[in-house]
Parts: C-alpha cells; structure tokens; sequence
C-alpha cells in the first residue's frame, strides 16, 4: 500500500548506513555516503555530489553484503557541497526494514 503523503511503498527507518555508491554514467571511484533514513526499498542518502533524477547508480553496503541497483528519485542541495539523494533500490534489502534489536 503506498503512503499518499510521502509516496512511498514502506515506512522509512532512521538509520545511518555507511555505503558506497557507482556512478554508472562516469568511470569514476565509487563515493561514499551515509543514509540518512533507509527502507527496504529505498533510501535517503548524504554526499557531495549533485546527481540527475532518473540516473542510476550501484549501491554497496559490503559490511551487510548488500549490492542493488538504484535509481536516483531527487536530489536537494543542503549546503554549499552537500546534497540529499532519494535512491529507490531495485533490489530489496530486507534487513534494512527489520528493527534495530532484530539486526
């Protein structure tokens, strides 16, 4: 059931992840970022890169052996080189939807 107000599929969880992300347009490193709030789904991201919606990227997370596809949904200056990035996975992460005692 998809949530009217945020347009999102499951609730997000508050939850700062370490992950690294590819840009699959560029050949450059991978960049790494924290999240900010994660779901099953998705997740909301920090970095220091501003980023196109509809690009996709690669998200790793090798401490939770979590590796997905995303597509990068918006991207919102903070501050001068910070920026927030929605990513809707196309891979599940399921434990990023359990609570943090089921971990």
């Amino acid at each position: 059931m998809i949530d009217v107000l945020s347009g999102r599929y499951e609730k997000r969880t508050a939850r700062a992840v370490t992950v690294e992300v590819l840009r699959l347009d560029e050949s450059q490193l991978n960049k790494v970022a924290v999240t900010e709030n994660v779901s099953p789904r998705g997740a909301r991201i920090v970095t220091d890169w501003n980023c196109t919606p509809g690009k996709h990227v690669l998200v790793t997370v090798p401490e939770e052996g979590v590796k997905s596809l995303a597509r990068v949904v918006y991207c919102q200056r903070l501050e001068s080189t910070k920026f927030a990035v929605g990513l809707q996975l196309v891979v599940r992460v399921e434990e990023w939807g359990k609570p943090a005692s089921r971990r």
